[in-house]
């Protein structure tokens, strides 16, 4: 009896994803796959350095190397540079950590995660809202050392807590918008180093073009124009207002505008990549 005989070759068996999963199954799949990503962070904890020591890093380093000549031009040296900088800093955590979806995508996809999930019968969009769930939920995490940090540099909250929630909140929703960019990058580059490179090269324009780290008044005027429309100065303006006291209005129009334009343009986009290559 030959070995051929003794090992028939098994049949691939493929489960297709069943289209007539209703709203309750994708919110089932969603629950299942965060919780799923959960335990994953919590298997491999070094996942959430980024998280924990970006906000202490870029905040001890900004205060405390550009605070004291920045502070003077506010008027109040320092101490006047701390209540300028933290709003900024939490709307660059919703960009820094949005581009972690995007590598952590494309990793699942090259170590065969997402090959497991094609065999599942389960929805598409629920392995997509899942990513951008636990990642907000790590943005939360990142915003909150910040603001311990902060607290301990020097930031006075004077009261504007609900100002200090709505604009964490404010963050996390144009961040959730950013991150379908990262996705599609996630499925369409090669491997994580490339998503990380292209998006290195998206943040760092919008983050030092813009009004997070110091006013734009002493800009030259085409910088200065640019800085008046970079979602990341709008979003910095919107939670200095609510944080500190001032105008919102312009700053929260454009986050509101770049927000909604993005997700209606990029989400499409993802999915339809997504759903191809899986």
């Amino acid at each position: 009896m030959s070995a051929a005989t003794l090992s028939p070759t098994l049949p691939t068996i493929t489960v297709e994803a069943d289209p007539k999963i209703g709203l309750r199954g994708h919110l089932r799949h969603t629950g299942a796959l965060i919780r799923r990503n959960l335990l994953w962070i919590k298997q491999d904890p070094e996942s959430m350095m980024d998280a924990v020591l970006m906000p202490v890093i870029f905040t001890l380093l900004f205060v405390y190397v550009f605070g004291g000549s920045i502070g003077q031009s506010l008027g109040g040296g320092q101490a006047a540079y701390v209540q300028y900088v933290i709003p900024g800093m939490i709307a660059m955590m919703s960009m820094n950590i949005a581009q972690a979806v995007g590598t952590g995508f494309n990793e699942d996809f090259n170590k065969g995660i997402m090959d497991r999930f094609r065999s599942l019968p389960i929805g598409r969009g629920s392995v997509l809202i899942a990513k951008i769930a636990v990642e907000l939920i790590r943005l939360v995490v990142a915003v909150t050392i910040q603001m311990i940090v902060a607290l301990l540099v020097g930031y006075h909250i004077n009261g504007h807590w609900g100002g200090l929630l709505a604009s964490i909140g404010l963050s996390a929703l144009f961040g959730s918008a950013v991150m379908w960019i990262f996705l599609v990058l996630g499925v369409t580059m090669k491997n994580a180093q490339s998503v990380q490179a292209m998006g290195f090269l998206v943040m760092m324009p919008l983050q030092f073009g813009s009004s997070i780290f110091a006013p734009t008044s002493s800009m030259p005027g085409w910088l200065e124009s640019f800085t008046k429309y970079n979602p990341m100065s709008g979003l910095a303006d919107a939670a200095r207002g609510l944080m500190t006291g001032g105008p919102i209005a312009h700053g929260l129009t454009v986050t509101l505008a770049w927000t909604a334009g993005l997700t209606l343009v990029m989400a499409p986009i993802a999915i339809r990549k997504f759903t191809k290559k899986t």
